[in-house]
Order: structure tokens, then sequence, then C-alpha cells
């Protein structure tokens, strides 16, 4: 399933429930996206590292998904860091107010 579609089945049952939390929309938009972003490159989905293994036959689809691995980690660094320091997401927006 693409992002977009992801988004309009799951986003209008979540966000209700994220505004009366408290939370900031555009934090919880940033990381809602990056959480997307690594259902594409991970198993068992991985729509993108699928796409990769159509153009790239001659690499078996274990050492693709294992050459995912450092982005997802990267991926999941990052998530962090924005959950603990929400001024991260929120400092060029908070800019523009």
């Amino acid at each position: 399933m693409e992002i977009i579609a992801s988004m309009f089945i799951a986003l209008p049952i979540i966000f209700p429930v994220i505004s009366a939390l408290g939370f900031d929309p555009i934090w919880f938009g940033v990381i809602i996206v990056i959480i997307m972003e690594m259902g594409l490159i991970t198993p068992p989905v991985g729509l993108n590292v699928y796409a990769i293994a159509g153009v790239a036959r001659d690499i078996p689809m274990p050492t693709i998904f294992r050459g995912v691995i450092p982005f997802v980690a990267t991926m999941v660094v990052c998530l962090i860091i924005l959950i603990l320091f929400p001024q991260i997401a929120l400092l060029l927006p908070n800019t523009l107010r």
C-alpha cells in the first residue's frame, strides 16, 4: 500500500486522538511520514526494496534487505531524537508564525 493511501486510511482515526492528547500536529505529521517511509523499506511490505530487486535482478533479496539496515537504523535514531526533542521538527514552522 502506498503512503498516501495509508495516511488517508489511518489519519482520520489517529489524528483526533493525537490532537486531544495535546501533541503538535506538525510534529505528528513529521513523525508519521518518517514511520511510513520506514515501512516502505522494511519487510514484509518493503515496496521500495522490491522495486530495487526488480531492477537489479542479479542481487538476491536478502542482500538488498541487508543493505537497507543502515538506512532503517538512521531513521530510528532520527525518530528517537524527534520524539525526545520535538522542537527540532517545529523550529522552522515556529519561526514562520
